[in-house]
Formats: structure tokens, sequence, C-alpha cells
């Protein structure tokens, strides 16, 4: 592998080779953890790539997930067992072989509090159905052989336990709770910045701030929105992985995006720190809402799944009834109804559906499609996080087929990610675990940087040092403040937070650029 470093020096010279004529097997369009996803499965079979994206990695829906890494027991609630096995298989190849230092089990409590007249609690026989789709979840996971060491079976706990697990939880009523385990990601836009590193790692070209003006199937016609200069791509192929913008890169692409909404809040406030908690929607069958403890106190309470109409908006904001319907639907288990005040912040993202006759978006299905343009560009949609290797896998599959490219097959089940280490050694490496939990085995190198410079031992802001911003110019492609503040770091989910940073930050930054 090649230096796995991304910074203004490196794009500045591999974009200079492209615009004097280099040509690469391979041409993707999108930064998202599809594209960079892509990106990496095509580079590790050695194929040439060049991966061009318009504003930054993660920029759009890959950064505003709900940070899960799905088993597939919602899918196997639907009756899709294929696509409920799919995650499970992805998701234990992430927890134990490609990723394990971004992903971690995740405690997840249904509370089992009394049916009332009003609709809210649960009552013995959907407690019986719930237990058993738990049971079900975990042969699934049997199935992809991720072993219970990683993530345990599920039980019922007493109320005692509950209490213990959930300190904030609605008393009245409780009489217990159902305890599972899922996949946690650490950072979903770290999971894509990781993804593009290792691919740079094999050889792609990872291009931020460069926008796709005209496609085909030979390549495209690109600016580069730093200097505003335009030339063209050539590619042998071209893969469009855009995600919820994918029908502006090619047409007859129709999606039906859907917004999913989230809030983010103190957990100290809610009483809720460690496990996450399973909300049934009063009124609904087989709908829930979640709220998910993250590093550093947060809380992130979603989700919602609405019908976005086209064209949609760089980032989508939370509408007013998205929030009253998530602090309501929370607020029915806890002992503190949750109020707007405790809102430290909010983020929606937009999941690329491919589009229907009928029904509602949360009725579409979240299986991938792989589409083929009268140009020849292979387009990538639906999907989610947790299977975005198979989607890769897919695309790059069917386009070695369309250009009779000679290469291997797919290998990134086997590739680890930047980073990546076996808990057992990540659980001894010589850092601060708050870096560790974000940097894997690289730790040691962020905290290196301020043993050169005391400086860079001082927080910008809470959990994040100097430090961080300096390694996000240097080796993760942060060409700015706001690639820092909101997607090498998320400190800017809270916007009090990310003001207060912003200055120090922008700073950093500009000294970090002389340096590269």
């Amino acid at each position: 592998m090649r230096a796995t470093s991304l910074n203004a020096g490196r794009r500045a010279t591999e974009l200079e080779a492209l615009a004097g004529g280099q040509v690469v097997d391979v041409l993707v369009i999108g930064g998202g953890v599809t594209g960079a996803g892509v990106a990496l499965d095509a580079a590790s079979r050695g194929l040439s790539v060049a991966l061009v994206e318009a504003r930054d990695l993660a920029f759009g829906t890959s950064r505003w997930s709900s940070k899960l890494v799905h088993g597939g027991l919602r899918y196997l609630a639907r009756g899709d067992v294929a696509l409920a096995h799919e995650s499970a298989v992805e998701r234990g190849l992430l927890m134990t072989r490609t990723a394990p230092h971004l992903v971690r089990a995740l405690p997840q409590l249904i509370p089992l509090h009394a049916k009332t007249r009003s609709g809210q609690g649960i009552s013995r026989s959907s407690e019986a159905v719930l237990f058993a789709g738990l049971h079900a979840g975990d042969a699934l996971r049997r199935a992809a052989r991720t072993p219970t060491a990683v993530l345990p079976g599920p039980r019922r706990v007493p109320v005692a336990e509950t209490l213990a697990l959930a300190p904030g939880l609605r008393r009245a009523g409780l009489r217990g709770g159902l305890l599972s385990f899922d996949g946690q990601l650490i950072d979903d836009a770290r999971l894509v910045v990781t993804l593009a590193r290792t691919a740079a790692g094999f050889g792609a070209r990872i291009l931020t701030r460069v926008r796709a003006l005209k496609v085909g199937g030979d390549g495209a016609e690109v600016r580069d929105e730093l200097t505003g200069a335009s030339f063209d791509i050539r590619a042998k192929s071209v893969i469009n992985a855009a995600g919820v913008w994918a029908g502006e890169v090619v047409d007859g692409v129709r999606l039906r995006p859907s917004r999913g909404s989230h809030l983010v809040l103190s957990g100290a406030d809610l009483g809720i720190t460690q496990t996450a908690l399973t909300v049934p929607v009063p009124g609904e069958r087989n709908r829930y809402a979640l709220v998910l403890p993250q590093a550093g106190g947060r809380v992130y309470l979603g989700l919602t799944d609405e019908p976005v109409d086209l064209p949609v908006p760089d980032v989508p904001e939370v509408p007013e009834s998205d929030v009253d319907f998530l602090l309501g639907v929370a607020s029915t288990v806890l002992e503190r109804p949750i109020g707007r005040e405790q809102v430290i912040g909010s983020y929606a993202g937009l999941r690329p559906l491919l589009d229907s006759a009928n029904g509602k978006t949360a009725d579409l299905s979240r299986k991938h499609a792989v589409l083929r343009s009268r140009e020849g560009v292979i387009t990538i949609v639906g999907g989610k996080l947790t299977t975005y290797r198979r989607m890769a896998s897919d695309a790059v599959d069917a386009l070695v087929r369309q250009r009779n490219l000679q290469c291997g097959e797919s290998r990134t089940d086997r590739v680890p990610l930047v980073g990546s280490a076996p808990q057992s050694y990540l659980s001894i490496v010589d850092a601060p675990r708050s870096l560790v939990v974000r940097y894997g085995a690289e730790a040691p190198r962020v905290s290196a940087l301020s043993e050169f410079d005391a400086e860079l031992s001082e927080e910008v802001a809470e959990g994040v040092t100097a430090a961080e911003v300096v390694w996000a110019v240097r080796h993760e492609g942060a060409l700015n403040a706001d690639d820092v503040l909101d997607r090498r770091t998320r400190v800017g989910l809270v916007p009090v937070e990310r003001a207060k940073a912003a200055e120090r930050v922008e700073s950093l930054v500009r000294r970090a650029l002389e340096g590269v």
C-alpha cells in the first residue's frame, strides 16, 4: 500500500496529473460512504481510480445517520430474510475484521411499561413477540458467525437492572426490559474518511472540491472548486455514487428521498449515558424511536421517515413537526419529559430510496440497485450505511463485466481499514482513550504531535484537541475549518460549541495548510 495521507499537496499533484490527460480505469462520482467504498473496492483489485467529490468527504447523507451498524432485525420483521442476513454479515465483518476500532457493541434496551388506555406501553403479548424477534436477530448473528464475545445474545432484565442501565426511565408501570446488542459507529463521517484514506493507500486519487459538470461513459468534465479551472478527466468507466443527488449526475435515475431527523441532547439531563433505548411509537406497529448515547455524553434521538420533494437541499433542516414528534415519543418512557430547551442541536439526512408507484417512504425497500445509463455510466443507489461494502462490490462487479476490465474479485471483506486493530491490542495502545476510540492504532501518532508542540495538547472544544485539527489537515484531507468542525470532528453538531471553537480551528487550519 502507498501512503494513506490525504492533504492539499497530494490533491494538487494528482489533480494536475489528471488534468494533463492521465487516464484511469474507474472514475467515481461522490465522496460518501458508497463512493469511498467503491474507490477502495476498485483500487484494491488493482484498478486505477479517481474519486471526485464536489464538496467534502461525507458531506451528504453519510454523516447524518443514526451511527448504527444494523444487524438486519428491522428487515427480518418485514420478511426480507436475505437483506437481514446481508446486514448481519456486513456488521460482523466491520466489528471483527475490517473496522473493529470504529464499531462498538451497543446495549439496547426496550423498556417494558404496562400498557395504558392511551396506547403507551407494551402489552404482555407484544412483549413475547418482541422477545421472539430479538432471538431471531440473534440467530442472524450466529449465522453471520459473529461471536457472542463481540455481540452478546438478548435477555430479559428485571426492574432493578433496567433502572441501573437507564436511570432516567419512568418508574411507574415499569416491569423490566428486553436487552439486546447491535453495532454502533464511533462516527459515520470518520468511517467515510477512513475508507477514503485506505483507498488512497491502494493508489486511488481522492479529490474533494472537484465538481462533476458533465458525465459520460468515458469520463467527465469537472471543475476545481478552489480555483475555478475546468478540465476533462478521462476514464475507461464511470460509477455514479452521488447518493440522493445521483439523478442530477445522470438522467433516468428516479429517487424518492426520505428524511431521517435526529435531535442532539445531553445524556446527563436524560439519565441515559451508556445504554440505548428503543421506544415504541404509540398507536403504530413496528415503529420505534431510538435514544442513542454517544461518546462525550451526547445523546442522539431519532428518527423520522418522511418523503422529501426534489430538488434536495445541500444540508437538510429538521422541521418543527419532527422535533415535536421525537420529543413526544421519547418522553413516554422517561421520568422527566424532554423539553425543547434541552435540545442542543439537530440534523437530518436524506435516504436515496428508489422511487416506486405506491407506499410510504417507510415502506420502500432498503435494498440497493445497480443501474446502467445509455452512455454506460453505472449508478449505485438505495441501500444503507451498514451494507456499503456489498453495494460497492456489486457496482464494481457490474462495471468490470460491462467494460471487460482485467482485475481480480472483490477483496474488501479482508482489507482492514486504516487504524484497524483487534480490541486486545487497542486496549493497550499507549495513547489517551479518547484518541484510541477515534483513531485506533493511529492514536499514538496523533498524540505525538503535541509532544513536539505543547500548544497542540490544548482542547479546541470539549474532547477535541488542537493536535486533531492539525492531523485532519495533514492526513485526512481537510481543506478548511468547516471540514474539521463538521466532518473530521463533530463539534458542529452543537451550534454553540461550534461558534466557540471556530476562530481557534480556523487559525490552526491556516497554519497547518502552510506546512502541507
